[in-house]
């Protein structure tokens, strides 16, 4: 009897010490908001390089939301049908997707964010935009001497473009010698609508001393619209560290000074580990996580390494 017992005990022993072996991450989603901007393109880049490091098999399936809500939650509720481990989101709404979401999460399925964030996601890897607007803004301040007409070309109502915009009236309220001429004019985040709304914004506003644009596609606009009105009166900051951005810093004819610069493939290497973390229930320290954004200038545009240097 007792040696059956001692039998039991070193079996149960064995069994408490045998390692539980790694869920396997097969299946990822992702979910972005334009696959024509090289941020998104930067985003599922990472995701599936860093993928593929864990598990060179995996599948992983990247789809565009165009900022269309009802399209960004059959997106999510596709992936959790076609059985994913985890979905990567750049949220359209911060708000508005939680149900699909809970519906994702219900099905086994974790919710990684990037970029954006949104209501009851597992983890969220973002830049610091309040950060960097106000580092962008506080380039126009110092560059003008505390004194000037200042546009902000906005862009749509996504938690990463109002955080942007509270940075930079931050840095330019201090600032009592500067005038907010504009700050509620959409760009919709394109070089289209930059364009657009910058044509707008000089002829409504003849005295236009600098320009700040939500993302680099707008600031690009806004500057293709100064050349096409042979303006070079102004200059413009931004927010992305694009690789345009990157080359129009250089040319001092495109007036672009300066850009808050992102990290998307950071964004999107963090957003897998957590995934493949949460998936053999490790989970984060902390829900969101804040990248701090590099502010780029003709200074030190030489020395920075942006979203197309190798890793």
């Amino acid at each position: 009897m007792k040696s059956k017992l001692l039998a039991a005990a070193l079996f149960g022993a064995v069994a408490i010490a045998s390692p539980v072996h790694a869920k396997m991450l097969s299946k990822i989603g992702v979910s972005v908001g334009s696959l024509g901007n090289p941020f998104f393109t930067a985003i599922a880049r990472g995701v599936e390089t860093e993928a593929k490091k864990i598990n060179p098999d995996v599948k992983v399936t990247v789809v565009a939301s165009d900022y269309d809500l009802s399209k960004q939650m059959q997106q999510i509720d596709s992936f959790v049908a076609a059985g994913v481990d985890v979905i990567v989101l750049d949220a359209v709404d911060p708000r508005a997707l939680g149900a699909a979401i809970k519906r994702a999460q219900a099905a086994g399925v974790f919710v990684v964010g990037v970029d954006e964030e949104a209501e009851g996601e597992d983890a969220i890897f973002m830049t610091d935009n309040v950060a960097a607007g106000e580092m962008s803004c506080q380039y126009i301040v110092d560059r003008l001497n505390g004194q000037g007409n200042v546009v902000i070309i906005n862009g749509p109502p996504v938690s990463s473009v109002v955080a942007r915009v509270k940075g930079c009236n931050a840095a330019l309220e201090k600032a009592p010698g500067i005038k907010i001429l504009s700050s509620d004019q959409d760009g919709k985040g394109s070089r289209d609508g930059g364009l657009a709304v910058m044509q707008a914004l000089m002829v409504r506003f003849p005295k236009i001393d600098a320009v700040f644009g939500i993302n680099d596609p707008s600031s690009i606009g806004a500057s293709l619209a100064m050349r096409q009105a042979n303006r070079d009166d102004f200059f413009i900051t931004s927010v992305d560290g694009s690789p345009d951005v990157e080359e129009a810093i250089k040319d001092p004819a495109t007036k672009i000074h300066a850009s808050a610069s992102q990290d998307p493939y950071e964004m999107a290497v963090r957003a897998v580990r957590a995934g493949n973390d949460l998936l053999n229930g490790k989970r984060p320290e902390r829900v969101k996580t804040l990248i701090t954004p590099t502010l780029i200038t003709p200074e030190n545009i030489s020395d920075f390494h942006g979203w197309s240097s190798s890793r």
